[in-house]
């Protein structure tokens, strides 16, 4: 019996010990990350590292599909229930930032070592920027370019692809000239696709928003040559007046040489590798966008990594975007996604430096220009090709064309007037 006491008490000083290790233990802390679509697959396969390199930081993903992943935002901001970070649709920033939903980043990027928004393509940074203050970090970039082939185009008579509005409407009318009696069209433009026609509106130097993006300027010169140049096309005969839908597979298409010219974006190069019959492999490639005088300005697409306001783990959710934005995390992620990195110096990599198709997105990063910065944009963007494709078919007057169209923004953009009105005359 007093042997086992003294066993007993000996043995006190390590039991307590052993209870005061578990107490000490830091608890770990789970981060959520909702992500949509593809990279929300993906991502999965980037975080084990990430968990090694931060020890008591556990990432919980939630895929999310894009169909559904706007309004899952909104009603989990209503409800109160948004992850500590979230993938966001460049154009879906500047509505999320009127709810004041999103951390302001500033601060946060100001102390990394990581972040350096200098080497960001100045276009894709700036569609993170609402009302002068960073709102979220480039995950990846998306833009429009032509993709083309190029053995039809020297059939046609030339060596090199359009550099200027004009020499493309050369090029479109020769194409045509020699494809007369054949099912050849020199472009395609599926009527149900905005995006090439936004692109040529970025081109011009008015602004497509007026009055700080309260009323609309498609009626101005600009959006006018823009829309002109874009319907002229369909005039011609240089592109069928049809939507992506009654089009069998786009890839066949261009493979047998029905379509010479087509704008799209960065997923395309793999399809157009994987898709297109072996003989038809060496004749396609891909360049900048022309401009009405010269190479011209593309859209400014993709997705950003945004911390909420209401994360429970900031410090830690920073740690992830700043991970997710080092050059070698980008490489990686661009080699399981074909997404286009939005740094420069994860275009360094040999891998993409060398790639003959990629070279032409790097060229036209330098030229993209962001989408107005107003929550009602992607609603506008809608309406804008609806309203293209009314005028495409019908022949109707450019002019009254875009100036009905501005009513129809300014009608969108009324609260928008009312709130910015209020706002400024309750500034002192």
């Amino acid at each position: 019996m007093r042997r086992s006491l003294i066993a007993s008490l000996l043995l006190l000083p390590l039991a307590a010990l052993l209870a005061g290790c578990t107490r000490t233990a830091p608890p770990e802390q789970v981060i959520h990350l909702w992500a949509m679509g593809r990279e929300g697959e993906v991502v999965a396969e980037l975080l084990p590292e990430f968990e090694r390199s931060h020890p008591g930081i556990r990432v919980k993903v939630q895929q999310l599909p894009w169909t559904a992943a706007h309004e899952k935002l909104l009603t989990a901001y209503a409800g109160g229930a948004m992850p500590d970070l979230a993938q966001m649709g460049n154009t879906w920033l500047p509505e999320m930032a009127a709810l004041h939903a999103l951390e302001p980043l500033d601060a946060w990027i100001a102390r990394s070592q990581v972040v350096r928004p200098a080497d960001y393509f100045a276009g894709i940074w700036s569609t993170n920027v609402i009302d002068g203050v960073a709102q979220g970090v480039p995950w990846y970039v998306d833009t429009r370019l032509l993709f083309y082939r190029r053995d039809l185009l020297a059939q046609a008579g030339f060596d090199h692809p359009p550099a200027s509005w004009d020499e493309w409407r050369r090029m479109m009318a020769a194409i045509k000239a020699r494809s007369a009696g054949h099912d050849r069209w020199p472009i395609l433009l599926p009527l149900n696709e905005f995006e090439p026609l936004l692109a040529l509106g970025l081109q011009q130097e008015e602004p497509l928003l007026r009055d700080g993006g309260r009323r609309g300027n498609f009626s101005g010169a600009g959006f006018r040559r823009a829309l002109g140049f874009y319907a002229d096309m369909f005039a011609q005969g240089w592109a069928p007046g049809v939507t992506n839908t009654q089009i069998s597979n786009v890839w066949n298409e261009i493979g047998r040489g029905r379509f010479v010219f087509y704008i799209s974006g960065p997923w395309n190069i793999g399809e157009f590798k994987r898709r297109l019959p072996p003989e038809s492999q060496a004749g396609w490639t891909t360049a900048p966008l022309p401009g009405p005088h010269g190479p011209g300005a593309s859209i400014a697409g993709g997705s950003s990594l945004v911390m909420f306001r209401s994360a429970h783990h900031k410090p830690e959710a920073w740690a992830l975007i700043e991970y997710l934005s080092r050059p070698e995390t980008q490489r990686r992620f661009h080699a399981l996604t074909g997404d286009l990195p939005p740094r420069r110096a994860t275009w360094a990599d040999p891998a993409l430096a060398t790639d003959p198709y990629a070279r032409a997105f790097r060229d036209q990063l330098e030229r993209v220009v962001p989408a107005p910065a107003v929550p009602e944009w992607e609603r506008i963007a809608n309406e804008m090709q609806l309203m293209a494709a009314r005028t495409v078919s019908s022949g109707a007057d450019i002019g009254a064309a875009t100036a009905q169209f501005d009513a129809q923004v300014d009608a969108l953009l009324e609260k928008r007037r009312w709130m910015l009105d209020r706002r400024e005359k309750a500034a002192p």
